[in-house]
């Protein structure tokens, strides 16, 4: 990708002054994720062994604030990144530590601590009914299946389901299943929530609802931090940081206003160049999404 986003990459320092220890947040260092390819594409390069083709990095961060959007363009690494905070990818080089555990030497301990919502919930929902999903994330912590329904319940209550316990995840709408797959993964207590796009398919009033959840967690239960990729430039804006991705890097990282406004920015003067539609005051500029 040409432009601005690739000439401002190489000022891009490491983490951020008063970003804060691993202990209590994210560290990348030299991170880098190889997939197996032929040959790279465009805005790509080959991996560091034959055969493959690197699709992020190399990534250097450090983050501890409460809330981190990551936006960009699709295709440009949003996804690979954040799967490698809870090691369902893994570096092929470098390090990746959540919370002071090695992604890929403490695989199962940072799991165990994260929480990872997709952007679709129909991935991760895999029983019948509302509660019985409830239920399954709660087996750890309510051993005696009373309390465990009794307080899966509970939790579906305070997540807007009351009353849908014995309802099929199939009957239930867009919005509810959302709802639904952040109560699950709530319901282990997670310290880092991870979210892939989690409003993408929702309307208006539970687009809403979900992100007032996502930035209202930090400081809930064990829950110290909430990362989540968007297109939604609005919700964006309202986290602590931002960071923006293209050709599998980090090629802005500011306050979520700062950031979202260098993105919008960039992409503009782009189509522009380019001799695109609405690069002054059109639609483009009008809305939350780009």
């Amino acid at each position: 990708m040409e432009s601005s986003i690739t000439q401002h990459r190489d000022s891009i320092t490491p983490g951020r002054p008063g970003s804060g220890g691993t202990a209590s947040g994210l560290e990348l260092r030299a991170a880098v994720v190889d997939v197996p390819g032929a040959a790279p594409g465009p805005g790509q390069s080959a991996g560091s062994e034959a055969g493959t083709v690197r699709v992020l990095g190399p990534v250097d961060l450090v983050a501890s604030e409460p809330t981190v959007a990551v936006i960009g363009a699709n295709g440009s690494g949003k996804s690979t990144l954040i799967r490698l905070l809870n090691g369902l990818v893994l570096p092929a080089a470098g390090s990746v530590r959540v919370h002071g555990l090695d992604t890929a030497a403490e695989t199962t301990a940072v799991r165990a601590r994260t929480g990872f919502v997709f952007t679709d919930p129909l991935v991760q929902l895999v029983m019948p009914t509302a509660g019985e999903d409830i239920e399954l994330s709660l087996r750890r912590t309510h051993r005696h299946r009373p309390e465990r329904r009794a307080a899966a319940e509970r939790l579906l209550q305070d997540h807007g389901l009351g009353g849908l316990g014995h309802r099929s995840i199939y009957d239930l709408s867009g919005g509810q299943r959302q709802r639904l797959a952040l109560a699950s993964v709530l319901a282990t207590d997670p310290v880092l929530l991870v979210a892939d796009e989690p409003t993408t398919l929702l309307d208006l009033e539970w687009t809403l609802e979900v992100q007032e959840l996502l930035l209202s967690l930090p400081g809930s239960g064990r829950c110290e931090q909430v990362v989540f990729t968007t297109h939604d430039l609005d919700f964006a804006a309202q986290a602590d940081r931002c960071l923006v991705i293209a050709d599998g890097h980090i090629v802005h990282d500011a306050t979520g206003p700062e950031a979202v406004q260098w993105y919008r920015t960039d992409v503009l003067a782009r189509r522009g160049r380019r001799g695109g539609r609405d690069t002054g005051t059109g639609r483009n500029t009008g809305t939350g999404q780009l």
